[in-house]
């Protein structure tokens, strides 16, 4: 016979103290849903399952008695940290869920200038560990948008890639080792070296794994010299994205690794470059950091390339300078766009694709008129590039429509799920992958197998043999 919920939190509070199994009704609708249905917090009409409970585990030995006794009790367990996940990941999924929170999990164990890397608990936020960092010199050369706010597990969790990457790469480059808790309470390391080729690369079945497979504990990432004194910013204007691209794709297959590597079209670059595009003018964006003599050398490579496409006019260093020290996302912005929204009923969301350099252009001009065509209530709708490959690159879908009539429980359902599904289909019509790098979460979970294709069976086997009773984030990647 199931538990009854009374007997989960019961016997919760026998694994940690009582006062961390969290029970109260704000606090479990604020849990119960994250920033795929961002609106049911801004306008407080929260409509999914509520957890059971949220149980603050603060070790490595909390969380594995707590899997093992969900796994023993047929009790799904949705992992969080920072709670900035933006596709449903930390929805319940089944009325029989709790949250289990790792925010405790927050000591920075080691930072280690010789071996150029960091050891930190799952709950520590990413700022926290950059600004620990930086004291001694080093970075950790990972800064999404959410940085201020994220914490390393859940970056880890979710495959995170940062502003840098085209530099640094995403955290998959950076993870070197970790500890995690399997369904059942099973704790494995994953020790922290440079390379090995004793069989697959298992890092790679926790990196991106949203919950679905098992629990970060622990994290151990690559560091990096820090000389912010080298910077530099360079920026152009061009009249089509074609050409755009076509600079990225040049940079790219000429092995310079530029920090930053963005191309914006002109109705989504006029929200962030009014100042200094013509409203039918596409923006380039890059800059370069690291070494003294590699960044003045990769800026002058960007130069040359740049020079030769006549189209591109040059923005003034010190402008895309202020741009970007403005560009990530701490409370304030959240707070001060949640009240945006609840005064305009006018909401901003974003899908994020990646694709080769043949395909991107194609999916980029199939989506754009389809969205205008079959959505109402349109009242912004571009793309910009921001993570880019000697292969390809990835594309955001950045759009703004007004709820008119719809209620704000039911928009993402009505509203925000037909816009995705249209950029899905385009983005696998030609090849390209559904997600880049926010996770599957179970927002676009329901495309899992298409997004797969033949190999689907590999990722199926891997949830049957690390979650054999699918206690572990029920929904997420795999649809229910």
């Amino acid at each position: 016979m199931s538990l009854t919920s009374e007997a989960v939190i019961e016997q919760l509070g026998q694994i940690v103290d009582t006062d961390r199994v969290i029970t109260d009704e704000p606090t479990l609708k604020l849990a119960s849903v994250d920033h795929f249905r961002k609106l049911q917090t801004i306008f407080d009409t929260h409509t999914r399952q509520l957890p059971v409970a949220v149980v603050m585990a603060n070790s490595t030995d909390e969380v594995s008695k707590i899997l093992a006794f969900a796994d023993a009790n047929d009790v799904n367990v949705v992992a969080r940290t920072g709670g900035t996940a933006t596709e449903g990941g930390l929805e319940s999924g089944t009325d029989r869920s709790i949250v289990v929170d790792g925010s405790l999990i927050d000591e920075i164990i080691n930072i280690d200038p010789y071996n150029m890397q960091a050891t930190v608990g799952c709950g520590v936020p990413l700022q926290t560990l950059e600004d620990a960092c930086r004291e001694v010199g080093l970075t950790t050369g990972h800064s999404p948008q959410s940085k201020p706010i994220a914490s390393m597990g859940g970056l880890v969790a979710t495959r995170s890639r940062g502003q840098l990457s085209t530099l640094y790469g995403g955290i998959e480059d950076m993870v070197v080792g970790c500890e995690v808790v399997f369904a059942g309470g099973e704790v494995s390391r994953i020790k922290s070296i440079p390379r090995r080729a004793a069989g697959p690369d298992i890092r790679h079945i926790v990196i991106g794994n949203e919950g679905a497979l098992c629990y970060i504990t622990e994290v151990t990432v690559k560091l990096f010299p820090f000389m912010p004194e080298n910077n530099q910013y360079l920026g152009w204007t061009t009249k089509e994205m074609s050409e755009g691209f076509e600079v990225l794709r040049e940079v790219m297959v000429a092995g310079f690794k530029p920090a930053v590597a963005r191309l914006y079209d002109y109705e989504d670059g006029q929200l962030q470059f009014s100042h200094m595009a013509d409203p039918d003018e596409v923006t380039i964006i890059f800059t370069t950091e690291g070494n003294a003599r590699i960044a003045e050398a990769t800026a002058e490579g960007i130069r040359e390339i740049v020079a030769k496409h006549p189209g591109c006019k040059p923005i003034e260093p010190r402008l895309v300078d202020e741009w970007f020290n403005d560009l990530v996302w701490d409370e304030t912005k959240v707070v001060r766009e949640a009240n945006r929204i609840r005064d305009e009923r006018n909401v901003n969301r974003t899908t994020e694709v990646s694709a080769d350099w043949t395909s991107i252009q194609k999916i980029y001009d199939a989506v754009i008129p389809r969205i205008r065509a079959e959505i109402d209530g349109i009242t912004l709708l571009g793309g910009h590039s921001s993570h880019s490959y000697i292969n390809g690159t990835n594309l955001y879908f950045n759009y703004f429509f007004d709820l008119g009539d719809t209620a704000p429980e039911n928009e993402t359902e009505e509203l925000y799920m037909p816009i995705i599904s249209i950029i899905v289909e385009e983005t696998l019509r030609y090849g390209g992958s559904i997600v880049h790098h926010h996770g599957m979460g179970k927002a676009r979970a329901p495309w899992v197998k298409d997004e797969y294709g033949t190999s689907y069976p590999m990722l199926e086997k891997l949830k049957a043999v690390y979650d054999p009773n699918g206690v572990m984030n029920m929904g997420t990647i795999i649809p229910n």
